[in-house]
């Protein structure tokens, strides 16, 4: 039998509690063996020598497509090309998410999915939709919103055989409650998003009384946070700080403001999860792209379709977590849980999303202004 892969990194190591200003991480075949402080007399061989400050491969549990690549198409092997662009940009570990199109097509998009997941390109599937308000549409295609179909679920869990990680709906719908019964018994992560519903509607949707455990792109298509309205924002702040639920933030810097990411940060805390909403521009420059059925325009790095909603993102998640160190005022560490650790613990992905040993060996060194310097993800240096 062949021996594993054996070779160590060193650097300054940022874990989702703290930071070791001088550490080495073993790796053997795709796993850490070890994380420890470095010790000269502790190497067998030569030192290894310093690399800058090494992070968990990040976690982007929302993601359209980069590169001139969607996952929103029905040929596994563009959707592979997006994930692979997502890889050589630090996110190790990624959902392929859909958006709201015709049933047959959603279906058809899904098997494709499954087929890259089952690679391990990507950790699984992530539908946005059909079943969203037309209100809070953003850049889902309003001619496709229906209510919560049980046939049409139970066409896409099979297409998805088991790769299926998480669904986004609206808690207003008719037929919300037995639609998110039916995913969660399935083991698929109910996230409540694209919503008009009021603070009490909202609130009991989620856990741990209702079946939401995740807040889709918080803020962004649902109705402003008011003091005399307190709407689906309070009612999500509150639940994700009790621990209850998680929240996205999109932390493009466009999205969302840093001001207001920086309360998110102070109420959520370790419940926040930073996502790219990544589209099909991602890497590429200023042009005409598409999301689903709709076309997009990107000017200045921002995309949108025809009625001017934002049509998701197009940095990487790396962006983000510096604009929530850098803008935010957010500490490394909880800026690493946030990238990392929470999105993993969000989707229920246990071997992913910290330096630990056991764990996936998947990492990335960067360097003091956390730029990318080199990805290494089951392993293997990423190109």
């Amino acid at each position: 039998m062949r021996a594993a892969n054996r070779f160590s990194v060193r650097g300054r190591v940022v874990t989702s509690h703290e930071i070791i200003d001088d550490a080495v991480v073993e790796v053997a075949g795709d796993r850490i063996r070890a994380v420890y402080p470095f010790e000269p007399e502790r190497q067998a061989g030569a030192a290894p020598p310093y690399r800058g400050t090494l992070l968990p491969g990040l976690v982007d549990i929302h993601n359209h497509g980069g590169f001139g690549h969607r996952f929103d198409e029905t040929d596994p092997e563009r959707a592979r090309a997006a994930a692979r662009y997502h890889h050589r940009h630090g996110t190790t570990t990624l959902l392929g998410s859909i958006v709201t199109a015709a049933p047959d097509t959603m279906v058809a998009q899904t098997a494709a999915l499954r087929d890259v997941a089952a690679t391990g390109d990507i950790a699984g599937i992530h539908i946005e939709g059909p079943f969203l308000s037309g209100k809070r549409c953003g850049a889902q295609d309003p001619r496709y919103l229906i209510d919560p179909d049980p046939r049409l679920i139970d066409r896409l869990l099979t297409a998805a055989d088991g790769c299926l990680r998480m669904m986004t709906l609206a808690p207003e719908r008719a037929g919300f409650d037995s639609a998110a019964q039916r995913l969660t018994a399935s083991g698929v992560v109910v996230a409540l998003g694209h919503t008009d519903a009021d603070h009490e509607t909202f609130r009991r949707a989620l856990a741990p009384g209702g079946t939401g455990t995740l807040v889709t792109h918080f803020a962004n298509c649902m109705p402003p946070l008011h003091h005399r309205d307190p709407g689906p924002m309070a009612a999500a702040l509150v639940s994700a700080a009790a621990g209850d639920v998680f929240v996205e933030l999109i932390g493009d810097g466009v999205h969302v403001d840093a001001g207001f990411g920086a309360l998110v940060f102070a109420a959520a805390r370790h419940r926040v999860v930073l996502i790219t909403d990544a589209m099909q521009a991602a890497g590429l420059p200023d042009g005409e792209y598409r999301l689903g059925p709709q076309p997009v325009r990107v000017i200045g790095g921002v995309a949108r379709v025809p009625s001017g909603a934002l049509a998701g993102g197009t940095a990487t998640l790396l962006h983000c977590l510096r604009w929530a160190v850098v803008d935010c005022g957010l500490g490394l560490v909880d800026a690493v849980r946030a990238a990392a650790t929470t999105p993993a613990a969000a989707i229920g992905a246990t071997d992913v999303g910290e330096l630990r040993p056991g764990l996936r060996a998947d990492l990335l060194v960067v360097d003091s202004d956390l730029e990318l310097r080199a990805v290494l993800r089951r392993g293997q240096w990423v190109a």
